[in-house]
């Protein structure tokens, strides 16, 4: 993965917000959305949209069961970020 192609990933967890969700996530995948307006102190649709960021970035996926949507990290989009801060540090 080149720089260029982190840039969007790197982005959409330069939010708090956003990190806080990926980093919730990485504790317990597999959360509804409407868990987290709770825990953020935000509105259901601010939420929905920091969620939809993470997931046109490619750091996140989506299972239905019923009427609920579950999320969970996307493994592949995290390691490609790993990769790329893992330079960092060489």
């Amino acid at each position: 993965m080149s720089q260029v192609d982190a840039s969007p990933k790197l982005k959409a967890l330069g939010h708090p917000v956003r990190l806080g969700i990926a980093l919730r996530l990485a504790k317990e995948g597999g959360t509804c959305a409407c868990d987290f307006a709770d825990i953020f102190g935000v509105t259901q649709p601010t939420v929905s949209q920091h969620l939809k960021v993470l997931r046109e970035a490619g750091l996140v996926r989506t299972r239905r069961d019923g009427t609920q949507i579950y999320y969970s990290l996307d493994p592949a989009g995290v390691r490609e970020v790993r990769n790329v801060l893992g330079k960092l540090a060489a």
